[in-house]
């Protein structure tokens, strides 16, 4: 298996764990052509927020016998893993070592004065006459999973000359790296105008984002 759609519905945003995952297996980002299917829900060992329960809509009694959460796994031979802010949804999984493609850094780059780049507000830009319908049943895994495919084919047609997941990884990658600080007292600041004193303090902290480390190291 080389490539899927992935996402997950979880407990909370504080020590999240699978309630509910789903992906699509797709073949090349040309025709995304689906390979197969999965979708599966899962027992936590911890209550849902409700937060979350108040999103996906997914309550603890519905989870009762489902399998525990600490038996998902993604598939062993995949290669490469795409969503809307995949980063959440790869680290509940674990952080397997795989390449992650982010949906929703490429339409910041490509489609900057959108007022919204959620999954959402990006079918309504797209596919206007048909968002409506695809999102009554947003926030389920896999009614997530299909609406991510619709907004990735909507992406690569901005992108010319992507024929591979790599392509595609690398503008990903590309595209993850920031220009303008998103936080602190230089927040909206281009990273090539912020003080060197700054960069470099910023650079020793602990946890720093290792796409913002990027830039700040350019």
């Amino acid at each position: 298996m080389k490539a899927i759609i992935y996402d997950t519905e979880t407990t909370g945003l504080v020590e999240p764990e699978i309630i509910e995952a789903a992906w699509l297996q797709v073949e090349s980002p040309l025709a995304l052509e689906v390979l197969g299917e999965f979708q599966q829900r899962y027992k936590p060992t911890k209550a849902i927020g409700l937060g979350a329960m108040s999103v996906h809509h997914i309550m603890d009694e519905d989870l009762v016998d489902m399998p525990a959460s600490s038996t998902f796994s993604l598939p062993a031979d995949l290669k490469y893993i795409i969503g809307h802010n995949i980063d959440y949804d790869w680290k509940v999984a674990g952080c397997p070592d795989v390449k992650r493609i982010c949906t929703l850094a490429l339409s910041r780059s490509l489609l900057p004065d959108l007022d919204s780049h959620s999954q959402s507000g990006l079918l309504y830009h797209f596919m206007r006459q048909t968002a409506r319908e695809n999102l009554k049943n947003a926030h389920s895994a896999l009614a997530d999973v299909m609406n991510c495919r619709r907004v990735l084919a909507n992406l690569v047609d901005l992108l010319p000359g992507v024929e591979t997941w790599e392509d595609l990884w690398q503008i990903s990658e590309k595209a993850r790296v920031p220009i303008v600080m998103a936080f602190g007292k230089h927040k909206g600041t281009p990273i090539v105008e912020i003080p060197g004193s700054y960069k470099r303090w910023l650079l020793g902290q602990p946890d720093v984002d290792p796409y913002l480390r990027k830039a700040l190291e350019r």
